[in-house]
């Protein structure tokens, strides 16, 4: 069995099904997924761009969705993402037409789920995320999603804040959306020393109150909170950080 390692870029995947297409039993993964079978033979693909273009376009011609169902794809966290992607696409040409309603084929099966991950975490992202007002007047938000959805999640908050600028900062991964008004873009960035607005500040211990005032601890609702909202966010919430003052 052949596995082939990837960058982890999305250039360095469509290279290495490029390399991999006509391979019996290939493995397509990236470095931090890696998972190694004693028969195997490891092949370290360098992104080509040619190589990559050549089946994009191929996908286009077969469906001209497919692209972006794998963009989807290639953002989750989920180990098994570039094999998933890998099987798809193998699927498609062999099909030589759409094979998204194939709803009972095990390669659309899988790529489903995962798309399904990542389009619903965008979605509770989109009213989850909470900025706050730093001294310059910029807006933060950090935030530790499970998927890689700061590009797909920046063109929201530019079209709903307008002329504001911000920062959406995913600290697990390093890199942010930072908007100067006008326009967007994304860039590597290490820890953040944020220093809050004077409002920002008020604002929050206000909110603490309220949150406070409203939580009954004699009848706890956790679960509830749970079920809206999993724990793993809620170290961005000032209301789960701290108490009131």
């Amino acid at each position: 069995m052949k596995v082939f390692i990837t960058d982890g870029t999305t250039e360095g995947f469509y290279t290495a099904v490029f390399d991999a297409y006509r391979e019996d039993d290939a493995v397509i993964t990236s470095p931090e997924n890696m998972q190694l079978r004693f028969d195997s033979a490891v092949v370290n693909v360098a992104a080509d761009s040619g190589k990559a273009q050549r089946v994009k376009n191929k996908l286009d011609r077969l469906d001209r969705y497919a692209a972006g169902d794998i963009d989807l794809a290639l953002r989750s966290d989920d180990a098994l993402r570039e094999q998933a992607a890998f099987e798809y696409i193998k699927l498609l040409v062999k099909s030589g037409r759409p094979v998204r309603k194939m709803l009972s084929h095990p390669a659309v099966i899988d790529i489903s789920d995962i798309i399904s991950r990542v389009t619903g975490e965008l979605h509770k992202m989109k009213g989850f995320l909470r900025f706050m007002e730093t001294e310059s007047g910029l807006l933060y938000a950090p935030y530790s999603p499970d998927n890689d959805i700061t590009e797909l999640i920046a063109p929201h908050f530019k079209a709903r804040l307008g002329e504001q600028k911000f920062v959406i900062h995913d600290v697990k991964r390093k890199k942010a959306a930072l908007c100067n008004g006008n326009t967007w873009f994304i860039a590597a960035v290490g820890e953040a020393e944020v220093y809050l607005s004077e409002y920002e500040r008020a604002f929050e211990t206000l909110w603490k109150k309220y949150y406070a005032s409203v939580n009954i601890k004699e009848r706890p609702h956790e679960k509830q909170m749970k079920g809206y909202m999993p724990v793993r966010y809620w170290k961005f919430l000032p209301e789960k950080n701290g108490p009131s003052e």
